[in-house]
């Protein structure tokens, strides 16, 4: 007679990509994994991570002791990055791709692990949940007697353009130089160059860039099925494009937005911290009342990625320009110039003389730095994205452009916009609405 199996008794695998804005998703999956199933899940990343990971684990009393972390043998100089280098926040976007080429050496200790969970289980994990651009792991769980799911962060609109891009390269083609369209999108979704980033505007197919992007897409595609960081009421268009792109051959399911129960139900600036595993410039409390003093589309917000950041002296100018805007409510979300640490602390001297001391001074809480180095692309809070707020970024170039209330960004991996209405911004996110520009 065959034992029972129970749900303890089952064991998930999970592979995240080394970012944090795919280590907060994939912790935040594994704790509604087991908080509803009850399955055991383990988390495989580097060193450095694990310990982000455990520290995000201990600042929030809500995590289970279920949730374990493996650490995965990793060298950050044995592939031409900076000594502790594990991810991409402690890099600049031009060494970027050495990191993405290095996480395939992850292969054989995630294969080994793997094989001792089999061995000690007396079974292959129930699944391995890899994140989509380490489309490698879905070798490991067919080799291994088990099955591989993709986990996409961002958002469904995203993830397809993601896809289609650097799968086929579509700007290359394109009768006219400056727009074109993506293979699987409606012929009105037009998207124009100045929204791709120089490395894959320069994308060839055999550059490093292409060399890294196209076999994980393709390994991810091939997975048991797809799981999508967003929900059906948020995305029809964008899970709609993706499906047919894979042509429905790829089950896609929507599991998002991920966020902490404690995010939607408290106001407490405590949860931001537990949820990122930093602290807030600006007390959460006081950040929701200046926003709440604010009329519609009044602010504007300045963000360039999560994986951007701009030279000091357009820095200097961007403030200057905001000098001369007195009566324009801004949040401005500084990273670190070029040449500095990007984990270094906010200077003064980055910004004219008392240009904070005067903003504060003149429309409140909410002027110069509300948040310091924290790379986040669209302020969400209590899980809400606010009316107030009209989204002008930049395209990568220092040229500013706007189309309703999609805004484009250069950085990550080569497309990168955000829709007002709440979607979820991934690595490469467009998301609802397509990318043509007024």
């Amino acid at each position: 007679m065959e034992a029972v199996v129970t749900k303890e008794q089952q064991h998930i695998v999970m592979l995240p990509f080394m970012a944090q804005g795919h280590l907060i998703p994939f912790l935040a999956l594994a704790n509604q994994i087991h908080h509803r199933f009850g399955f055991t899940i383990t988390i495989a990343t580097t060193p450095l991570n694990v310990r982000y990971l455990t520290n995000a684990i201990a600042n929030n009393s809500a995590q289970n002791s279920n949730i374990h972390l493996h650490e995965l043998q990793f060298n950050s100089c044995d592939h031409g990055l900076p000594p502790n280098t594990e991810n991409t926040e402690a890099l600049p976007l031009n060494q970027i791709i050495k990191l993405f080429h290095s996480s395939t050496s992850l292969h054989l200790p995630f294969r080994a692990l793997i094989h001792d969970i089999s061995v000690r289980d007396g079974k292959p994990p129930l699944c391995i949940i890899s994140d989509v651009f380490t489309g490698w792991a879905n070798e490991v769980a067919k080799s291994c007697g088990t099955i591989n799911v993709s986990f996409t962060t961002g958002g469904a609109y995203g993830t397809a353009a993601y896809v289609s891009l650097w799968q086929n390269l579509p700007h290359r083609s394109s009768t006219n130089k400056d727009v074109f369209n993506l293979p699987g999108f409606p012929d009105w979704c037009t998207f124009h160059i100045t929204q791709l980033h120089h490395f894959l505007r320069a994308a060839n197919g055999n550059d490093p860039w292409s060399k890294f992007f196209q076999p994980q897409i393709a390994h991810s595609l091939n997975s048991f099925g797809m799981l999508c960081n967003t929900a059906e009421e948020i995305e029809p268009l964008g899970l709609d494009v993706l499906r047919k792109y894979t042509k429905q051959k790829l089950p896609v399911w929507c599991i998002g937005p991920l966020l902490p129960k404690t995010m939607l139900n408290r106001r407490k600036s405590r949860i931001i911290g537990q949820h990122t595993g930093r602290q807030p410039g600006v007390s959460t409390e006081k950040c929701l009342q200046w926003l709440d003093s604010k009329s519609k589309s009044s602010i504007l917000y300045i963000s360039f990625g999560s994986q951007n950041t701009i030279s000091p002296s357009q820095m200097m100018a961007l403030a200057m320009g905001l000098e001369d805007s007195k009566n324009t409510p801004f949040i401005w979300v500084i990273r670190p110039p070029i040449g500095f640490n990007l984990k270094g602390e906010f200077k003064p001297e980055w910004l004219p003389h008392e240009f904070e001391n005067e903003w504060r001074r003149t429309i409140g809480i909410g002027g110069a730095r509300l948040g310091t180095a924290v790379g986040d692309t669209l302020p969400r809070i209590d899980g809400r994205v606010y009316e107030s707020l009209r989204l002008e970024f930049d395209n990568g170039e220092f040229e500013p452009r706007s189309a309703d209330n999609r805004v484009a960004v250069g950085g990550g991996t080569g497309l990168q916009c955000e829709d007002a209405g709440g979607g979820n911004g991934g690595v490469c996110g467009i998301n609802e609405g397509c990318g043509e520009w007024d």
